[in-house]
């Protein structure tokens, strides 16, 4: 009776989570994530499944990172006819992040379209269907389109944390809390085989400890098999409370010289995260009330959703929430849908916070604000999150004395100000500490989701713990007894 494990992504990466189950004819896929990287690479990734998907039985959706659910669309398109389960605001955020995507991949291929009809190269169509190039030449189609990502959100079935519910006739699964982002699961399966049942825990992505907004991780009992995440299985975060202080004191220099904070910022958690922030500073009395704008027409529907699903927050937020003093609604802030309010920003010299997407500053209405304000001494560019190479974000990070907003060289006068300790996973520390409590036999710790030195180092630590830590590789196939 044989149960095995195949990689299929996120093995020695970050990106494109996806891992297939096997069990006595039985196929379960844990995340469908999207592999993000150089635009042939990605193309090439995502396309080929490295399985057939109309064989799958069930898939099981982590979170609503695009990393992780980013390629459900191409999955049902490419022939999955069975249901999609994922938590409740999982499923609201996923709603909104997949056809956002499918959004984004049929625009991008348009673009490329152009481009290579004015070089006399193959086109492609905007909309994947048949068709000619200008100049004769064989079309590129979108991973997938909006009608795509309709079809598959179709399918998605919402599970309430804790209530255990069947994939197939042998394989049953429990969500439970994992602290990452808003609605993020720690997928827990059962397989039955006979006289024996065999249990995994995917702990991929797993968040902190004491971090606003969200629960804790929940600890597990009685696991044989955890694959877990290594984003940071060698490095450790910076305490919150000094991120906070660092945050107050860049918006209070800003203000005294009567500058704009331009903060480029994901829109799904981390906008949401910086906000909860800004409204316990304003509480606090350490920073002025000064306005405060989310400029982002998805992070205002996915603020939306934080609202809705509330029962998920921790009881912090809760609490404020039900007392009507959470920060999403604080006076000073304004959630901005419309263009022309948006350019309108750019017009208003006063002081202001602008909380905008893209968080790595290679697309969407921050490259505006970015180039209006990026020369100007008085303001102050204040970066939260990652900025993977190649991108203005890492180029702006790096401080290069003049940088490229479409196609324009700008100066960077403006103050730059790197926070790190706004991360969402957790370090080698709480890795360490929540393998350590997680309860049961458990025979291996399967590491993925992390670079290669990441995934290497958690695991001399785990080995140094007395667990029994492998990394695997991709498509590697490891059968579990």
């Amino acid at each position: 009776m044989s149960v095995s494990i195949t990689f299929c992504g996120g093995a020695r990466t970050v990106t494109g989570s996806m891992h297939l189950i096997e069990a006595e004819g039985e196929r379960v896929v844990i995340d469908c994530g999207l592999f993000q990287g150089h635009r042939d690479e990605a193309d090439r990734i995502n396309s080929d499944f490295t399985f057939n998907p109309a064989l799958i039985d069930a898939a099981v959706i982590s979170h609503s990172h695009i990393d992780h659910c980013g390629n459900i669309p191409n999955l049902v398109k490419r022939g999955f006819k069975n249901k999609i389960y994922a938590t409740r605001p999982s499923r609201d955020l996923m709603n909104l992040m997949l056809l956002d995507s499918a959004k984004i991949q049929e625009e991008d291929i348009r673009f490329v379209n152009k481009i290579n009809a004015r070089k006399g190269g193959p086109s492609a169509s905007p909309r994947g269907g048949p068709s000619a190039s200008p100049r004769g030449g064989p079309l590129r189609a979108p991973l997938y389109t909006i009608e795509d990502a309709q079809r598959a959100l179709k399918k998605i079935r919402a599970v309430d944390y804790h209530r255990r519910f069947r994939l197939t006739p042998g394989i049953n699964c429990v969500f439970y809390d994992s602290g990452h982002i808003l609605g993020s699961a720690i997928p827990f399966l059962e397989i039955s085989l006979p006289g024996r049942v065999i249990k995994i825990a995917y702990a991929v992505d797993l968040g902190r400890q004491d971090i606003p907004l969200l629960a804790d991780p929940e600890i597990l009992s009685d696991v044989d098999y955890l694959i877990i995440e290594s984003t940071y299985g060698g490095r450790l975060h910076k305490p919150i409370a000094e991120a906070k202080e660092k945050l107050a004191g860049a918006i209070n220099r800003t203000v005294s010289r009567g500058g704009k904070v331009i903060i480029p910022a994901f829109a799904l958690e981390r906008t949401q995260e910086v906000v909860y922030y800004l409204g316990e500073l304003l509480r606090r009395k350490m920073i002025k009330a000064v306005p405060i704008y989310v400029d982002s027409p998805l992070a205002c529907k996915i603020t939306d959703v934080f609202l809705k699903n509330s029962s998920s927050l921790d009881s912090e937020a809760r609490a404020l929430i039900e007392n009507k003093a959470d920060p999403f609604s604080l006076s000073v802030i304004r959630y901005i849908r419309d263009v022309e309010e948006s350019k309108r920003l750019n017009f208003d010299k006063s002081p202001m916070i602008i909380i905008s997407t893209s968080g790595m500053c290679e697309s969407g209405r921050v490259l505006h604000h970015l180039r209006n304000n990026i020369e100007d001494e008085k303001n102050t560019i204040l970066v939260v999150g990652y900025m993977a190479k190649n991108t203005l974000g890492k180029r702006i990070v790096e401080k290069n004395k003049r940088v490229k907003i479409f196609g324009e060289s700008f100066a960077l006068k403006s103050e730059v100000e790197v926070i790190n300790a706004f991360s969402a996973h957790a370090d080698k520390n709480d890795l360490v500490e929540y393998i350590a409590k997680t309860k049961g036999k458990m025979k291996k710790v399967f590491i993925v989701h992390g670079d290669i030195d990441q995934s290497e180092a958690l695991a001399f630590n785990l080995r140094t713990a007395g667990f029994r830590p492998y990394i695997p590789k991709k498509m590697e196939r490891v059968e579990l007894n």
